[in-house]
């Protein structure tokens, strides 16, 4: 529903501004990346811009550290209505590797409402891009199958009695 109402809000082209609120700057190189010639960005009409009173979405990078918890709150007061935020990386999404320090407050939905998680510590361009034509409704949501395997033990074979092939039937059931 929100891919929807953001591709009848930014139909043609989207203007984000990123903000880096306490990031060890991997999230902010990728982000970058993505500007570079090579990946392109603005051949999708997605384009960077240094205020956010000129944006329609925020790329938040970091865990919210207590002193720019209020200067982020700031910068989304300042994107003009309708707005998007992604939360660009593990700490964006849950404090990443921060998550018991006395000077983070939380992720980036600790001071923001965020509509989109890019996870990864840090995510790939790839990853970026993917995140930000998915809520475009660019392309389609995908998600990698899921494949049960069953690892075998080094057990030795005189071990294997009758009352461990009863205990353990769930092997025999997960080879089919």
């Amino acid at each position: 529903m929100l891919s929807k109402l953001a591709r009848k809000a930014f139909p043609k082209s989207l203007w984000v501004y990123h903000c880096n609120s306490g990031a060890c700057n991997g999230c902010d190189i990728e982000i970058l990346n993505i500007l570079t010639p090579f990946y392109d960005v603005e051949r999708f009409g997605i384009k960077l811009v240094g205020s956010p009173r000129h944006a329609d979405a925020m790329l938040l990078s970091g865990a919210v550290t207590r002193p720019t918890f209020p200067l982020v709150q700031r910068a989304y007061e300042a994107i003009p209505l309708p707005k998007l935020v992604f939360g660009i990386g593990s700490c964006a999404v849950g404090r990443g590797c921060w998550f018991d320090t006395y000077h983070v407050t939380g992720g980036g939905a600790a001071a923001v409402p965020v509509n989109y998680y890019v996870p990864g510590c840090p995510p790939r361009p790839e990853a970026i891009l993917y995140g930000v034509a998915l809520a475009l409704g660019l392309v389609d949501q995908k998600s990698a199958p899921v494949e049960l395997k069953q690892v075998e033990f080094p057990l030795d074979a005189s071990l294997r009695t009758k009352s461990w092939q009863d205990r353990n039937v769930i092997y025999e059931l997960l080879k089919d």
